[in-house]
């Protein structure tokens, strides 16, 4: 399997110049190859966009054009291979644009590529070929061709742990300069699952998490938190000249504090998931449609700084790692409506409804614990296929009843048992 295993550096001042120097090479050769791309086009000829013909042109052509004002090249003064990274984002980028085009690519339209400007885009090169990576018996610093023995934060050679590197991406964010290794590791073998039991999990806005044991994960706003400050910086930054020094540190400070919440929100989805997968031997999730839930404007900015797409995507690869098996149910289970107790489903359940009250049982619970409690019956019910070898949307009367009609929230508080051992569904659930 393929894992990416990203460090920080610490470069020295003569090494940050030549990694700047590196990241412009590649700049150059993306811009010099998508010019000669629009020249092709522009003549109505058949331009070649592969790799392997970019590459073919560039070193046909690269003496009359990385050349200084004396006509000297000055190419060779970089490495190799961050002529190649431009030119392979720039192939990457010419095959989405035709695959979007002709609709043999899945996501929204992919618009042709454009110009790199210096001021506008991440200081990015990459090595496929040569010595570069790990150093033997120096395990806090990494070789880059043509830069040196470069210093990492920590130690790196400990983290890849004898996997073969087949890629390493440099890249500058918010100051600081980043190393990405693509490693090749063998598949993980088969654990015993964790013997946490079964959980399902409801995510949400005003609370991030709700376990089906009752344990709620507060939503710690990252980004509503760090707003004000980001206000100040982005108004200070507006009132810089253009091209001027202070522009570009009121730039990078801008930066440093997107970064900063960045790293809050990954920092607890990852201890988050972590703790999840190492725990519970069963999880189920929903399958959120996210793109359709943040058309609502007023709840967007919350629903994307919750990540709810991220947590999948954690649960995924690490449930393989700790030997759990995570469980994804249908986007269409009334799971919110539904009664944990009795199955009644209701009508209606507006967001204002905090606590589910049930028209049948009189069953009074947290929305969304009710909610979890019918996503873990939900994940551990069998799965069922109809005819055609599609999953079966689950039926929306549970006791051949008449259908429920909304319900204000009542003042009751007589206690209800909120288990829900006895109503086991056959429900469609899609198992990892």
């Amino acid at each position: 399997m393929l894992e990416a295993v990203k460090v920080a550096l610490d470069p020295t001042p003569a090494q940050e110049r030549l990694l700047f120097a590196h990241a412009g090479a590649a700049r150059f050769a993306f811009n010099a190859g998508l010019a000669h791309v629009k020249a092709t086009i522009d003549a109505h000829g058949k331009p070649e966009w592969s790799l392997y013909a970019l590459r073919r042109w560039w070193n046909a052509n690269k003496n009359t054009l990385a050349v200084d004002k004396d006509g000297v090249p000055w190419w060779p003064e970089n490495s190799k291979e961050a002529y190649n990274s431009g030119l392979e984002s720039l192939s990457d980028a010419l095959m989405n644009w035709s695959k979007s085009r002709k609709g043999r690519r899945k996501g929204r339209r992919i618009g042709f590529p454009k110009f790199r400007a210096k001021d506008r885009t991440t200081p990015r090169f990459a090595y496929t070929t040569g010595s570069y990576g790990l150093i033997d018996n120096d395990p806090n610093a990494l070789r880059l061709p043509r830069i040196g023995r470069v210093h990492c934060m920590e130690n790196i050679t400990a983290r890849v742990d004898d996997a073969r590197v087949l890629r390493m991406t440099i890249t500058r964010h918010a100051g600081r300069w980043h190393a990405s290794l693509t490693v090749e590791r063998a598949d993980p073998t088969p654990t015993i699952p964790p013997k946490g039991g079964m959980v399902g999990i409801d995510l949400g806005v005003k609370t991030l998490a709700v376990l089906s044991d009752g344990t709620m994960i507060a939503n710690p706003h990252t980004l509503k938190t760090g707003e004000r400050r980001l206000k100040h910086a982005q108004k200070a930054l507006s009132r810089k000249v253009k091209g001027s020094n202070r522009r570009r540190k009121a730039r990078e400070r801008v930066s440093r504090l997107h970064a900063h919440v960045a790293n809050q929100r990954r920092d607890l989805l990852d201890k988050l998931t972590t703790r999840l997968a190492s725990t519970y031997s069963d999880i189920s999730i929903e399958d959120l449609n996210v793109n359709g839930m943040i058309r609502n404007h007023r709840l967007a900015k919350s629903i994307m700084d919750a990540s709810f797409f991220e947590i999948r995507r954690q649960l995924e690869y690490k449930t393989a790692r700790t030997g759990a098996r995570l469980h994804v149910i249908d986007r269409w289970y009334p799971s919110s409506k539904t009664c944990s107790n009795c199955g009644r489903v209701k009508a209606k359940l507006s967001l204002d409804e905090r606590v589910y009250h049930c028209d049948g049982c009189g069953l009074i619970i947290d929305r969304d614990l009710n909610a979890a409690i019918n996503i873990e019956v939900a994940g551990s019910a069998p799965e069922t296929l109809n005819a055609r070898g599609a999953g079966v949307r689950p039926a929306t009367l549970r006791d051949g009843g008449q259908s429920a009609v909304k319900r204000e929230p009542s003042s009751r508080t007589r206690g209800v048992r909120l288990g829900a051992d006895t109503r086991k569904s056959v429900l469609q659930a899609k198992t990892n």
